[in-house]
C-alpha cells in the first residue's frame, strides 16, 4: 500500500503543482500531512508519549523532517517535467538508502541487497534514456 500511495503522490502532485508555485504546493501538501498525522496521534491517544521522546530522538526526527522537506522542495519543481521521468530519479533514493544503511548503520551487505540496489539504479537509468 505504501508503494501505491507513493505512486499516487507523484500523479496527484504532478496535477496539483500545475500553474502554481512549487513551494506553495509543497506547503499545502505539508499542511495536509500535518493535519492527518496529528489527527491520528490525537485519535489513538498517544500524545502522552511525547514526554518519552529523547533529545536523540528529537535530533534525528528533526534531521529526517528537514531531509524530507528538502526532498519535496526539489521534487515538486521537477514535476514540471514528466512524472514518468521524475519518479525513477526520486526512487533512486532506495539504492542510496541501501548504500547509506551499509555505510552508516553497518547493516549487512549480502549479495541480494547489493544486486537489488544495482538493478534499481540500472532500471532508473534505463527509464531516463
Amino acid at each position: 500500500l505504501s508503494a501505491v500511495f507513493a505512486a499516487l503522490t507523484a500523479i496527484f502532485a504532478k496535477i496539483g503543482v500545475r500553474d502554481i508555485n512549487s513551494n506553495l504546493a509543497t506547503a499545502i501538501r505539508v499542511a495536509v500531512i500535518l493535519f492527518i498525522t496529528w489527527g491520528i496521534v490525537l485519535f489513538t491517544g498517544v500524545t502522552n508519549q511525547i514526554r518519552q521522546v529523547t533529545a536523540h530522538n528529537w535530533l534525528f526526527l528533526l534531521l529526517s523532517g528537514a531531509a524530507t522537506g528538502l526532498s519535496w522542495l526539489f521534487y515538486f519543481p521537477a514535476l514540471l517535467g514528466n512524472a514518468s521521468k521524475v519518479a525513477p530519479i526520486d526512487k533512486l533514493s532506495v539504492a542510496i538508502t541501501i548504500f547509506l544503511s551499509i555505510l552508516i548503520l553497518h547493516e549487512p551487505a549480502d549479495p541480494k541487497v547489493i544486486l537489488g540496489g544495482l538493478l534499481i539504479t540500472a532500471g532508473s537509468f534505463v527509464l531516463l534514456m
